[in-house]
Formats: C-alpha cells, sequence, structure tokens
C-alpha cells in the first residue's frame, strides 16, 4: 500500500536529524530551489542524507577491528536538457545550500529575470517496507561480540578440518530527506545489517575457502542462534566440499543453475543492459528492442524494489519517488526498463522508482533493487536429472559484464560435474562466459523453487556501490560456455 502517512512519520525524524539542528526548514528548501529555478531548468532537487555506521569483525577467535562513523551533507542538482550540474557539501547550512543552488543553475539558461512562483509543498507517497530503527542501538556492543565469538566456535566446532574462521558484523542507519523542484518532500530511514562468516578448511596440506552470511533491513535481533547456526553450517560446507572438488572441465555444455544467490548471473548479465541511461545512450545489447523476444518463454524477470525488509528494496528511491515491482521480460518479451526521473524524460516513459545513489555526494541513476527469474513448474531434481554431461553450479563468486554486446563472464564457487543426472564430483575453477540475451535464449526448464539470496548484494556502477537484491529458481541453460582447469 502506497499512502503519504509513512513519509510523514520519516519526515519528522528526518527534520530532526538534517533540518533543525542546522537551523533550517522547508521554506529554505524552498528558497534554494526558487534560486535554480530563478534560471531555465527542467529539474532540480536537494538530497540531505544523515547515515551512521558501525562495524565488527573477528578472526583467530579475537575481535581485532571495530569501526564507527557519522556522515551527513547535501547534494543539490540541476538538470537541463540532457545535462546535469551537481554540487554537494558536507556544510550543512542556509548560506552553502543557496552557494550551491547558485552554482548548479549555471547549467540552466538565464534570458531576462524571472519572477518564480513556488509550488504548493506536497508529501510524497510512500511505502513501509520496514521498520524505522536504528539497528546500531538494537543490541548492545557485549552482545555484538559474543554474537560473533558463537559463530567462530560454532564454524570451528562443526569439524576439525576448520582451521581458520573471520566473522563480521555490520549496522548501517541511514536517514534521507528529498526536496524536489515541484514543491514534493520526501524522507526514508533506512536500517540495514549483514552478518559474513568465512572459514578456512584444510587436509593433507589443501586448504580451502567457504563463505556464507546475509542480512537485511531490519534490526540484530534476526540473528538468532538458529539463523548464525545456518550461516555457519553454510560456510563450513562449501569449505569441506571444495576440499574435495577436481578442476573444471572446460567446452560447451549443459550448465545449471541453482536457485537464489545465482540469480547475480542474471544482475549482471541481463539487469544492467536494462537500466534506462544505457538504452536512452544506445549502449545496450537491448536497445531498441521492446516488445521483441529477447528469452525463452516462460523467462519472466521482474526488478522489485517493494519486498518487505530485503536489502535492496526502498520505501522510497532517491529521488523521493515510490519503488515499484517492475515486469522487464514477461514469458521472454521485453517489456520494459529501469529509469530514474531524467532519462524517463528524455525518454518519454514513465518514471519507474528506480534512481539510486551511494550517497549525498553523487547523482542519481538508474540501478537495480531487487531482480530476480519467476518460478517455472519443474521439479529441481527433475532438472538436475536432465543432464547428460554437464555443469551444476550452487553458488557465484565475482563476475562482469560488457553491457554493449551482454557478454558475462563469471565464476562458481561451488558446482558439480554431473553425468547422466547424478552429480559425480565437485569442481573447482569453472568460469561460465557467454552473452546475456544468448544465454536467456537457450533457457530449457525453470524450477518451481524461487528463492531470493540472503541478503549479501552490493552492485557497482561508475564508481558507486548500493544494496541490491538478486534472486531465481533453479535453471537449466543449454549450450553454455564452460571455462575450465582440466
Amino acid at each position: 500500500m502506497i499512502s503519504r502517512e509513512p513519509t510523514i512519520e520519516r519526515l519528522a525524524t528526518a527534520r530532526a536529524l538534517l533540518l533543525e539542528p542546522f537551523g533550517l526548514d522547508e521554506r529554505h528548501l524552498a528558497q534554494a530551489l526558487a534560486e535554480i529555478r530563478a534560471h531555465r531548468v527542467d529539474d532540480a532537487d536537494l538530497y540531505f542524507q544523515y547515515t551512521r555506521s558501525e562495524g565488527w569483525s573477528l578472526e583467530e577467535g579475537i575481535v581485532k577491528t571495530g569501526s564507527f562513523s557519522i556522515d551527513q551533507g547535501v547534494g543539490v542538482r540541476a538538470v537541463s536538457g540532457e545535462k546535469t550540474a551537481f554540487a554537494y557539501s558536507d556544510d550543512i547550512s542556509l548560506a552553502s545550500l543557496l552557494d550551491a543552488a547558485r552554482t548548479v543553475r549555471t547549467i540552466g539558461s538565464t534570458g531576462a529575470a524571472r519572477r518564480v512562483k513556488l509550488p504548493a509543498a506536497k508529501v510524497a507517497r510512500s511505502r513501509a517496507l520496514y521498520p524505522d530503527l536504528d539497528p546500531i542501538a538494537s543490541l548492545g556492543s557485549t552482545d555484538k561480540v559474543q554474537l560473533l565469538e558463537r559463530a567462530e566456535r560454532a564454524a570451528r566446532a562443526k569439524d576439525p578440518r576448520v582451521v581458520q574462521v573471520m566473522a563480521g558484523l555490520a549496522s548501517e542507519y541511514d536517514v534521507v530527506l528529498v526536496a524536489r523542484a515541484d514543491g514534493t518532500l520526501a524522507a526514508d530511514v533506512r536500517p540495514l545489517v549483514r552478518l559474513s562468516i568465512t572459514v578456512i578448511a584444510e587436509h593433507k596440506g589443501r586448504r580451502e575457502i567457504g563463505s556464507a552470511g546475509g542480512g537485511g533491513r531490519f534490526g540484530l535481533a534476526y540473528f538468532s542462534d538458529e539463523q548464525v547456526a545456518r550461516y555457519v553450517d553454510e560456510a563450513v560446507d562449501a569449505a569441506l566440499m571444495n576440499l574435495e572438488s577436481r578442476p573444471a572441465p572446460a567446452g560447451e555444455m549443459t550448465v545449471v543453475l541453482g536457485p537464489g544467490w545465482p540469480g547475480v548471473l542474471l544482475h549482471e548479465a541481463v539487469g544492467h543492459g536494462l537500466e534506462g541511461d544505457f538504452n536512452r545512450k544506445g549502449s545496450s545489447a537491448f536497445t531498441g528492442r521492446i516488445g521483441e523476444r529477447v528469452a525463452a518463454r516462460g523467462v519472466t524477470v521482474l526488478d522489485d524494489g517493494t519486498i518487505a525488509d530485503r536489502r535492496g528494496s526502498l520505501n522510497v528511491d532517491d529521488e523521493g519517488y515510490p519503488t515499484q515491482k517492475n515486469v522487464l521480460i514477461e514469458d521472454g518479451i521485453l517489456k520494459g526498463y529501469m529509469q530514474d526521473a531524467l532519462n524517463a524524460r528524455l525518454m518519454g516513459t514513465a518514471r519507474t522508482g528506480n534512481g539510486r545513489r551511494e550517497s549525498y555526494a553523487h547523482l542519481p541513476m538508474p540501478r537495480m533493487t531487487n531482480t530476480y527469474m519467476l518460478a517455472g513448474d519443474k521439479d529441481p531434481g527433475e532438472i538436475v536429472a536432465s543432464i547428460k554431461k554437464g555443469l551444476y553450479a550452487t553458488n557465484f563468486g565475482g563476475g562482469q559484464v560488457d553491457i554493449t554486446s551482454g557478454k558475462f563472464v563469471f565464476s562458481a564457487s561451488q558446482a558439480w560435474w554431473v553425468e547422466n543426472g547424478k552429480p559425480i564430483y565437485p569442481v573447482k575453477g569453472a568460469t561460465l562466459v557467454g552473452s546475456g540475451p544468448d544465454a536467456l535464449k537457450r533457457v530449457r526448464m525453470i524450477g518451481n523453487d524461487l528463492e531470493l539470496d540472503s541478503g549479501v548484494g552490493t552492485c557497482g556502477k561508475e564508481g558507486q556501490s548500493v544494496p541490491v537484491g538478486v534472486g531465481m529458481p533453479t535453471v537449466r541453460i543449454d549450450a553454455l560456455t564452460v571455462g575450465g582447469t582440466a
């Protein structure tokens, strides 16, 4: 449900942190926007942000590092045509606000002096997807340290081959306030937590690594003993599996991707190519292909910023618009792109709530939120059993994509060699190589087991990092190129 009530509550929090301590109120924001609009610009906004972050890390049985930081500031933007002028400052004051406004307005034409009628202030519609809490304060410092120590002890107790354990706990309390040239005011209070566990196992002189973890937009109470035990099991099992791994075969073969985090391949191979800026500039493999078949039948891909508590979700995007559930590909047909305000205006399409920025010191651009493929009707066991000879990849490390060609390269961190429908042995060093649009057309079976990742994703684009989510069901892709070491 979208309403203005949640925003009104969050506006009170944002005012208390970002305006009142500096002697500012909405009249001053309107004054700064009026300064910008004294020149002819197409759009303008102010983006205030207060971020408090904390991190703890454990290694060799002791907490070796702890960090705490507070950052705050304001970004001021003016847009004219395709051009953008941007200024930011960590000094939140009327003087710096007006100075930034006068600087960025120079992008617009001046002409004769203009009197600007201020639009009536209006509160943005918003969602209520996660609690308005400070996760740093949701658990005491001693309890945070003990949480990491319990994870370390559990991992070592699980198997004698575990020789090293590293664990990290991160919390962030982020408050943003957006004032737009049309008079819109929006605010959000964004908690974010993440727990990560990495283990190293050793046997007969061979060392292998395994990692697990998760998080989302909630408090630290989420990391119960049961949840921590699940992460420990996953990390230790991955490391022990890799101890048994053999070099991966190479060549063109059937590849089955497991559910959940392997959706990162979808994120890279397809998601970035469906962001509006690449398509407006004609640099994406999907440019101008709305309404065309770009994937096999049954392939439906969504970007959804409205899933409760998810790492990639937002009540409003970083331009103050409510996030949406956007269908990008439906039954193999390309339906739309992800848009921020600038690219939507220039392409003559609607905004999709995908305007995102790393901080007040960065410009917004179209970015993914939670990107995933919908489930099909096949049993996952049936899909694996259908492999005559091929790879079953259940987890991935890093990857990259060339937006223009759609070509991607991905390394599998956990995978099995399968013959006649049965996993024979784990493999190491498998790399998936292909083209996103081509790979989607080679999808032959889609499982009924859609999973979202555990809450660990971070996406980089043009030097900016933002939290995201990915997901997919078990999927069979035919004739995908695998680079191996065998």
